[in-house]
This record gives structure tokens, C-alpha cells and sequence, in this order.
């Protein structure tokens, strides 16, 4: 199981969000290129890449920084955030990313097959969840999709990846609601990044009993940042090292 550092950026800073509520916002580095390869340095094989001006806004605002990290960094990583066009899919990916993650637009199922027309299993779909609902646009607006169907949904739809974050439990350090992601794995097979809430090497413990039932990464942003995880233990650890 990979254990991916997160680097959420707003307004070119490196900072972690409260349930994802803006005016919780705590600035861990103005230095977002610094921040990557500290986590590159320490073993990452992965970064989790999140623009939240963009995922607020609908339009991209931290490409730039992104396009630093990829210049000083080797490891591959996956970014979302206010990518809503297939325009904005291609530059990010030329930007120098694997792997594009669509949450907004991912509802809409015609955009969803035309981008997987272009860019197969360079898309993934982020699955935002506030009590098992799915919210989109920055987590401000809720939907009436249920997370567990809108899953098998995209799953139909030919999705290989989906990154399943619980927003009560984002960026508190209560640990992850290993509840909903067994709910998950349990409704469909593709792989499942789990983000939200983690905050311990114990918390990685328990995600990696669900490997074996199609969870294949996990996302840990504030326990890093603030200390509780140790990220080389954490990667040794997701590897049942």
C-alpha cells in the first residue's frame, strides 16, 4: 500500500485545511518545491497534489508551482483541483503529472467518458464524501449522489482509480472512517486511495487490512505536517515492512 504525501496548495503556499473550510486554513511552507522533495528525500514514491484555489474557484491557479516541483522532483504524483475541461486535463498533464484527478465534472457522466476516451487510466475520480454524500466544488456544494453508487457508477464507466476522501474527518487527526471505506471496497473493484483523518502509524495499521480488498494507497497530509507520523516509518510500514 503506498503512503502518499499530500501538498495542497493555495495561493502558491503549502497549507492543510479543517474539513476543508477556508477560513481553517494553517500555512506549513511558502516553499511548496521545498516541501517535495523533503518528502521525496524521506522515501515517497508518490505526491498527492491539490490546488484549492482552483477547486473552489473552477479554474486552475497553482499550475506554476506544480510545474516547479515536477522540475525538482523525480517521483510521480496525481493532481486535482479545479481542473474542469479538457483543455485544463492536457495541461496539467503536460505540466509533467501522471495521473489527473476530476471530482467536480466527474459527475457529469458525458465529460467523465469523453475524458477517459482521451486519457484512459491517466484519470482518476475523487470521491468527496460529507456523511456519505457526495460534495463538489471545493466541498461547498452538496449533491444528491450517494458516494457508494456514485462509485459503482465510474467504476462502470471504465475508472480504475478512485480517491475516497471523508470530509468530517479531513485534516482532524481523529483517524480515518474506516467504516465508509469498507463500504466502498465493498461496492466496487477498482484500486481505492483512502485520504481523511489519518493521524498515526496505528491508523495505517488498520487501512493496510483492506489491501487485500482493492485499497492500494493511502493519503496523509496534516500528520506529517504536524509531526504525529513519521513518514519513513509510514512508507516501511504500508509495504508490511
Amino acid at each position: 500500500m503506498l503512503v502518499i504525501p499530500a501538498i495542497d496548495l493555495m495561493d502558491g503556499k503549502c497549507v492543510r485545511l479543517l474539513r476543508g473550510e477556508t477560513e481553517s486554513k494553517v500555512v506549513y511552507s511558502d516553499d511548496p518545491v521545498g516541501v517535495a522533495k523533503k518528502w521525496e528525500s524521506l522515501g515517497a514514491e508518490y505526491l498527492h497534489l491539490v490546488d484549492l484555489d482552483g477547486a473552489v474557484s473552477g479554474k486552475i491557479a497553482n499550475l506554476r508551482y506544480v510545474q516547479d516541483i515536477f522540475q525538482a522532483v523525480s517521483i510521480p504524483a496525481q493532481f486535482g483541483g479545479g481542473v474542469r475541461g479538457m483543455d485544463q486535463i492536457s495541461a496539467v498533464l503536460q505540466a509533467g503529472v501522471e495521473r489527473v484527478v476530476l471530482g467536480t465534472r466527474a459527475c457529469e457522466k458525458s465529460f467523465l467518458a469523453d475524458a477517459l476516451s482521451w486519457f484512459d487510466d491517466r484519470i482518476a475520480v475523487g470521491i468527496d464524501a460529507r456523511n456519505g454524500i457526495v460534495a463538489v466544488e471545493g466541498w461547498t456544494r452538496q449533491t444528491d449522489l450517494r458516494a457508494v453508487d456514485f462509485a459503482r457508477q465510474v467504476e462502470q464507466m471504465g475508472v480504475k482509480t478512485i480517491i475516497f476522501t471523508d470530509i468530517l474527518v479531513d485534516g482532524t487527526l481523529q483517524g480515518p472512517n474506516l467504516t465508509s471505506i469498507e463500504a466502498l471496497t465493498k461496492a466496487v473493484r477498482v484500486n481505492i486511495i483512502a485520504s481523511g483523518g489519518v493521524r498515526s502509524l496505528d491508523d495505517i495499521r488498520e487501512l493496510r487490512a483492506f489491501e487485500e480488498d482493492g485499497v492500494t494507497g493511502v493519503i496523509v497530509g496534516k500528520a506529517l505536517y504536524e509531526g504525529t507520523i513519521d513518514l519513513s516509518q509510514a512508507i516501511r510500514l504500508g509495504k508490511g515492512q
